[in-house]
């Protein structure tokens, strides 16, 4: 045995792979219930006895026959690097779909480990499995668990180590071995004792003869056939790899043939296996027939997003509170030490108004951020996430993308770094491009402090309503861009394809799966705040103290205000003609929370977000001409201008195009310019 065994997890999205192989790390990998949450491989490290292991996550897929980035790099792994042991994570409670990817990686011919994942639920349903017989018809260890409640951890593992070596097991049977002997099949091998999965004699012929033509091009290669079964299906990569002359065998692709004939044999598994199948009918059946029903599923879905930002203002603003008390109390004792101690005003200034100011502003919107973040998860392992993508598949398709589509999207709502990553889900690269081009215009959680404090000044009682808009009309945006690329493409004007995803099983949320998200998402803001927001607050002070004549006491004479001033006539018509605002939004292409933390340094207020602070800044933007009409245009603005740097530089590397990624800067903006420009010029007539 290795010193170290790679294992390998593959598994159909939503299986529990990633629970699984967190389980076995500790890696606090985000775990969700829906496709495209791991979009690259993910490894760890563990030891069992005295066994090491290097674990790798791979991203889901349903074959071995790849279309989706995500599909591509899982076969391309399991083909190219040194995998020694694939785990095969399979949910129990729907084994008859899992089964193809499983009889694709037997034929792989590597050493293969079933573990069947979500147990709980086939008890729940009242079924059985038969672990005897699963294992004799598959010829591979069979191994119950249950990732969520880490049950039955160790013996998975100790099935790796102790089959690292083994292909297949001595137990292969098959109640349908006389078939092979009888006089109806003229096969000469007895296939059934060497292969999981026998084929009808025509196309076993084909294999032997296919493997035969490959052996003589190249008698190194590794089995020998899975290569000829992929060259039977027209397998384009194993067409190039290996263009043998395969004339007077092949005239057409057996790929149809061959499906089919895993699914005949997936049959008769099920039927030999599973005990009680459909003695009672799931639950998550019946909720489905209201959460996507036609008319009553995109009602509930923007009900249930209503309730979560209602839940996120109300809740959260009672809780900041105590944040903005924490703060001002801080804030007032680092003042009192800094002018007890001699500290020059210089000094003093930058500290209090420009790093507390600055990062404290941000960091008392905390509880509206874990408020969001806690709903999202739940939703997103309780199953109903997945449900939304088919739900708006309709709307989607009208608009030239897949229901797909809409999980990136749905993604931006957290961050639109992984929400551009999981675009790789898509098939089509004209509908990832575009895909991506939308995405950001999603409220992500860094626009909420922008909400927070200009709905909370001037729109009162309907802050929640006012923000929860900004959403709606991210949406609207997103789905309007979408289409006009769709007909300045000259496209159908409906999706060619019919969405395919996965719908997995409603259950009660896990609360170890929820914590680890909603940390990780805490901790990206925190340390956002203690980085990109200290670094920007501090080079925001520098500018708006800083003038050609050196250090100034009116910011209105700063390199800030005169960068600001070159804006002013372009942002004048959305109502946003304050050089101030130009340069808070200049900062917030680093990130969209340094806008908040920039009026807190442009205006001198050190507690921005507390009740004494908003109202100080009402009292100045006021007089300026600054009201409930310009709060909103620039709410608009900011949610559909340019996103984050780090976004961008994400949104570059999946374009792999310099063309693209400029297109999309510039497209942005120019959305935001016209959307904040319309609402002010048209809310004017009426205001």
């Amino acid at each position: 045995m290795k010193d170290e065994l790679q294992v390998g997890f593959v598994g159909n999205p939503n299986c529990g792979k990633t629970t699984l192989f967190n389980a076995y790390t500790g890696a606090k990998l985000k775990v969700a219930n829906w496709p495209g949450v791991t979009v690259d491989k993910k490894e760890g490290a563990m030891k069992y006895h005295n066994h090491k292991f290097k674990l790798v996550d791979l991203p889901g897929t349903y074959s071995l026959t790849s279309y989706t980035m995500e599909e591509k790099l899982t076969r391309q792994y399991i083909l190219e690097d040194d995998v020694d042991v694939i785990i095969d994570v399979v949910d129990a409670s729907n084994l008859e779909r899992n089964l193809y990817l499983t009889l694709q990686l037997i034929e792989l011919g590597k050493p293969v480990i079933l573990a069947l994942n979500m147990m709980d639920i086939v008890e729940e349903r009242g079924m059985e499995i038969d672990l005897h017989r699963l294992p004799e018809m598959l010829g591979i260890p069979a191994i119950p668990v249950s990732a969520r409640k880490k049950k039955g951890l160790d013996i998975l593992m100790h099935a790796v180590a102790h089959h690292n070596d083994k292909k297949m097991d001595n137990n292969l049977e098959h109640h349908h071995d006389i078939i092979e002997e009888s006089k109806s099949s003229k096969h000469p091998h007895k296939h059934h004792k060497e292969f999981t999965v026998v084929y009808s004699d025509e196309i076993e012929d084909k294999i032997d003869m296919v493997s035969e033509r490959l052996l003589e091009t190249d008698p190194e290669i590794e089995n020998v056939r899975w290569h000829a079964i992929k060259l039977l299906e027209w397998d384009e990569e194993i067409r190039k790899k290996y263009p043998v002359d395969l004339s007077g065998i092949i005239n057409r692709s057996f790929e149809t043939d061959i499906i089919n004939q895993k699914y005949d044999f997936i049959e008769e598994i099920i039927e030999e296996v599973v005990v009680n199948k459909s003695k009672k009918e799931a639950a998550t059946d019946k909720i489905d027939k209201v959460l996507t029903n036609q008319y009553l599923g995109m009602p509930i879905f923007f009900g249930v997003m209503a309730l979560i930002f209602f839940l996120t203002f109300s809740v959260g603003d009672a809780v900041k509170g105590i944040f903005e008390v924490v703060l001002e109390v801080f804030s007032g004792l680092v003042l009192n030490f800094l002018v007890s101690a001699g500290t020059g005003e210089l000094l003093t200034s930058l500290i209090v108004n420009g790093i507390i100011a600055g990062v404290g502003g941000i960091l008392t919107f905390l509880p509206n951020i874990f408020i969001l973040f806690l709903a999202l998860a739940f939703l997103e392992d309780s199953g109903y996430m997945a449900r939304v993508a088919y739900v708006m598949d309709g709307l989607m398709s009208k608009i030239g993308l897949s229901g797909r589509s809409f999980i990136p999207m749905l993604l931006g709502f957290g961050c639109s770094v992984p929400a551009v990553l999981a675009s790789r889900t898509l098939e089509n690269p004209k509908d990832r491009r575009r895909t991506i081009f939308i995405t950001p215009f999603m409220s992500c959680s860094a626009k909420i402090p922008v909400y927070v404090l200009f709905a909370g000044m001037f729109f009162g009682e309907y802050a929640s309503l006012a923000a929860f808009s900004m959403y709606v009309i991210g949406l609207l945006v997103g789905v309007l861009s979408a289409f006009g690329m769709h007909l300045f493409e000259k496209k159908q004007t409906r999706f060619a394809g019919n969405l395919l995803i996965e719908l997995p099983e409603y259950k009660a949320p896990n609360a170890r799966s929820i914590l680890i998200y909603v940390w990780e998402k805490v901790k990206d803001y925190l340390t956002k705040a203690g980085t990109t927001i200290f670094v920007a607050s501090i080079v925001i002070w520098f500018i708006l103290n800083i003038g050609p004549s050196g250090m100034v006491d009116d910011m209105s004479k700063s390199f800030g205000a005169m960068i600001g001033r070159l804006l002013v006539p372009i942002l004048e018509p959305a109502g946003l003609g304050l050089w101030q605002i130009s340069v808070s939004l200049i900062s917030g292409l680093a990130a969209k929370e340094i806008v908040v933390s920039s009026f807190s340094v442009l205006f001198g207020i050190a507690n921005i977000n507390s009740a004494e602070g908003m109202n100080s800044l009402v009292q100045i933007l006021r007089p300026l001409g600054f009201g409930t009409l310009n709060a909103y245009a620039l709410m608009i603005f900011t949610l559909l201008y340019t996103p984050c740097a780090a976004a961008m530089g994400v949104i570059a590397r999946e374009l792999k195009s310099t063309k693209w990624t400029l297109f999309t800067l510039l497209f942005q903006l120019g959305i935001a310019w016209l959307a904040a420009t319309l609402v002010y010029q048209i809310g004017s007539l009426f205001l």
